[in-house]
């Protein structure tokens, strides 16, 4: 889950959770996923965020998502651009649940004939 909060202002700032943006997220790749959604836009904005829940990849995508969102309402002319693009789309994938009579969701006791 991710709370994003943009401000204008002359460069880009990331704070995540109170750390840095390159402390949180080490890796390229993650930086890269999130930052990407700046390829669209022209302005400079102060960002802060919350995140939490799942693993540091779906951190990522959260964060990328509550960003496009976010500039979204600040400048709804980026709405079709983040659409082509697939920003604006939600990850449904969610644990399933445990089914009776089940060890986990699918995995079965083990079986023997005798």
């Amino acid at each position: 889950m991710a709370r994003v909060r943009i401000t204008p202002a002359s460069k880009n700032s990331i704070s995540i959770n109170n750390k840095e943006f390159e402390v949180y997220f080490p890796t390229p790749v993650l930086r890269k996923t999130v930052l990407s959604v700046f390829d669209y836009t022209g302005e400079k904005f102060a960002i802060t965020a919350k995140l939490n829940g799942g693993g540091i990849s779906s951190q990522a995508e959260a964060m990328r998502h509550g960003l496009t969102r976010a500039l979204v309402s600040f400048d709804p002319n980026l709405r079709t651009k983040f659409k082509v693009h697939g920003f604006l789309k939600r990850d449904p994938r969610a644990k399933e649940r445990r089914k009776f009579g089940l060890k986990k969701a699918r995995k079965a006791p083990k079986w023997s004939k005798r």
